[in-house]
């Protein structure tokens, strides 16, 4: 469990690519169960521990995920997140160096609930939804490149499938175009950093993830 931030209201976990914010059909402990647990170890407590569920990350997806430690803090994180008012930032290592060095993607993405999987298309189309995010390369190696990521909507596998549609699927991604996977499991997409106001002490709030203890993340993320 490594937490990266805590106070009374909000715990913030960087959550590695095999872990799961929420219970599914695989039936694996889910993030919050252990988080409930790990903060009724640290703090000794007799009855049952609060954590909330504000947001979500993909299974193979790294990075932070905050969480509520109380009601109150859940509700006014839930309608932020809703509402756009958290910023988010994510990391992504592709394959094949963009078009250009920043940029800003806006597709119309149709989301395949059998295939569990979105396509992304230049144009609006029946049940489609606008996607939008900015890219900006901030590093490379001989075989990849490290894209930051400003996230606009918040759309079903919306980075994978944007990304994938310029021709640079994520290291791992198999369902979005990478031809292997990674050793791990997961996909080299990380959620870097959030900002926004406490919902309760409306401090400006400014949260950062490590890179995954992984080589190639460590090679083009030193000095950044």
């Amino acid at each position: 469990m490594e937490v990266v931030y805590e106070d009374n209201h909000i715990i913030a976990v960087n959550k590695n690519c095999r872990e799961i914010v929420q219970g599914d059909k695989t039936g694996d402990k889910p993030l919050s169960d252990l988080l409930k647990a790990w903060l009724k170890e640290k703090y000794c407590k007799p009855g049952n521990v609060f954590v909330g569920v504000t947001h979500r990350l993909d299974r193979p997806v790294s990075g932070i995920v905050v969480f509520a430690k109380t009601s109150k803090a859940l509700s006014r994180l839930n309608e932020m997140f809703r509402d756009g008012s958290v910023h988010k930032t994510y990391w992504a290592i592709v394959k094949n160096r963009p078009p250009r060095e920043e940029g800003e993607l806006v597709n119309w993405l149709v989301r395949n609930e059998r295939q569990n999987k979105s396509y992304a298309y230049d144009s609006e189309r029946p049940g489609a939804k606008k996607a939008i995010l900015r890219y900006r390369l901030i590093a490379s190696s001989d075989n990849y490149f490290l894209l930051e990521i400003d996230l606009k909507t918040g759309r079903h596998h919306q980075i994978r499938c944007q990304l994938a549609k310029i021709g640079c699927p994520i290291k791992g991604d198999l369902k979005y175009g990478f031809d292997r996977s990674n050793k791990d499991g997961g996909i080299s997409l990380h959620a870097r950093s959030v900002e926004f106001i406490h919902p309760v002490s409306k401090k400006e709030i400014s949260i950062v993830a490590p890179v995954p203890d992984d080589n190639l993340w460590k090679a083009l993320s030193a000095g950044l």
